[in-house]
């Protein structure tokens, strides 16, 4: 079969994995020991997709928010819990395993671009994808630019050696749709994961689809 991608390009949570529930675990275990309020699952979709200082912040008062120290106290404090419990709630979205099988049948490369912390990322890719063969699994490194800056993008094309017109990007939130553009390969989004489908079109998508089996389809289009 002519295959339209040579690499499709997949973001973490959200979009392989429903991680929302160890997530919001862990920021509220922060909250509770800090006697400050905890926040809904719901309210917990709005705030991921950035990195995990990001959802800290967004995740406290404003006031403690501001505070650069307090908030890299919170950090740590996540990190320590988040990396005892990554995987208590976590689960791939169904379809997912069997989707990136046919690809890799297909001679198509898969790849990780996440915001997820790189030791994160490398444990739920091995515990949930372990048979599967990415040629790139990025996580976020200290000092590196999280998406939608396109260097991780960039990075994995560079050890696929797959060209910009041959790579696809799949993701949930307007920030993977964004870093897509300024990579400059396609993208396409999915609405099953942390955000909405109307985020998805505001930040430029063309596609989006709504169960595994349209995203599917989409690859497996005839170029």
């Amino acid at each position: 079969m002519a295959m339209k991608y040579e690499i499709v390009i997949f973001d973490l949570d959200g979009t392989l994995l429903n991680t929302i529930g160890d997530l919001a675990a862990s920021v509220d275990y922060v909250m509770r020991s800090r006697n400050l309020p905890e926040h809904t699952d719901a309210e917990y979709r709005q705030m991921v997709g950035g990195g995990i200082k990001r959802l800290v912040e967004r995740a406290l008062p404003a006031e403690l928010a501001a505070n650069e120290a307090y908030v890299e106290e919170c950090v740590a404090q996540f990190r320590r819990y988040y990396v005892d419990n990554i995987d208590r709630h976590t689960v791939p979205y169904e379809g997912m395993c069997e989707l990136l099988h046919r690809l890799r049948k297909e001679g198509v490369k898969v790849a990780v671009a996440s915001n997820k912390f790189q030791h994160g990322t490398d444990r739920l890719v091995a515990k949930f994808f372990g048979d599967v063969d990415f040629v790139a699994i990025e996580g976020n490194r200290e000092g590196a630019p999280l998406k939608p800056d396109p260097q991780i993008v960039n990075n994995i094309l560079q050890k696929s050696g797959v060209e910009q017109s041959r790579a696809v990007m799949i993701g949930d939130s307007g920030i993977d749709i964004r870093t897509a553009s300024a990579a400059g390969i396609d993208s396409i989004g999915v609405a099953w994961g942390f955000r909405f489908a109307e985020e998805l079109y505001e930040a430029g998508a063309e596609r989006v689809v709504t169960t595994v089996a349209e995203l599917e389809a989409e690859l497996f289009a005839r170029p």
